[in-house]
């Protein structure tokens, strides 16, 4: 691993490289934080396809894509005098100071739920009017959820045991099934929201990341579909000429791959 000179000196290079290319490349030039907006947003979900796919060498890769939109906005920001790359990282410093008291004041605390719970209270005290104003607007549905039960969770609003949200998620499967017998699709939509919330909720009480597994049999999925594809191309067949049962076969192929 390099030395924190060597790391202070790569990141000096980039520095000085983002100058250079904001003052003399024609597209580096032309971008705003508004242009570049959808582009991190990509960057930061091919760096999440990395992690899930543990690619380390492609997770490297990936975190330098994001760690060059951070310094190109803050490059962006210095031109205007808003901010540049120092008050960046000087307010991320001051922020992690001020939310581990136990770390770095006279606050004690015995587990994981303890830091949670402090964080979100020292965020409320900071002028904060609710503890759920730090959920994007724009995130993913399945994961905005889960990050406003995480959230709430760290203020005490909480089931106590496994077991407890396990029957309300029957009981929201129940509430949905008879939505389902009256066919009102509206009423339908609603139940069936409660019981992916009730599931997410689950998960978080399993610590399993609700996110990281839909995605896991997204991948799965895709492969084992692939695998089919390929299987009737080679009998020069085609999908929609072939039968459940024919397609069963190749898929059951897939599943032991």
């Amino acid at each position: 691993m390099n030395s924190r000179k060597a790391q202070l000196a790569a990141f000096d290079r980039l520095l000085t490289i983002m100058d250079e290319l904001r003052e003399q490349c024609p597209w580096d030039r032309k971008q705003t934080m508004q242009s570049l907006r959808h582009l991190t947003i990509e960057e930061t979900y091919e760096l999440g396809d990395a992690i899930l796919d543990n690619d380390l060498e492609e997770v490297k890769k990936e975190l330098g894509d994001v760690l060059l939109h951070i310094v190109f906005y803050s490059k962006i920001g210095s031109e205007t005098n808003n901010f540049d790359i120092a008050d960046v990282a000087n307010e991320i410093c001051e922020k992690l100071i001020n939310r581990h008291p136990h770390i770095y004041g006279d606050v004690e605390v015995n587990n994981e739920e303890d830091v949670k719970r402090n964080w979100e209270n020292l965020k409320l005290k900071e002028g904060k009017k609710s503890v759920l104003e730090g959920v994007p607007k724009s995130l993913p549905a399945l994961v905005k959820a889960s990050r406003i039960q995480d959230k709430v969770a760290g203020v005490g609003f909480d089931w106590e045991e496994p077991q407890q949200v396990w029957e309300k998620l029957e009981e929201e499967l129940g509430e949905f099934q008879e939505e389902v017998a009256k066919g009102d699709k509206d009423a339908m939509e609603a139940e069936f929201g409660d019981v992916l919330f009730s599931m997410i909720n689950y998960a978080r009480f399993l610590k399993i990341n609700p996110e990281n597994a839909l995605e896991r049999t997204n991948k799965k999925f895709i492969k084992r579909f692939q695998y089919l594809e390929q299987k009737a191309k080679s009998q020069n067949k085609k999908l929609v000429d072939m039968t459940l049962a024919e397609m069963d076969v190749f898929w059951e192929e897939a599943k032991k791959l």
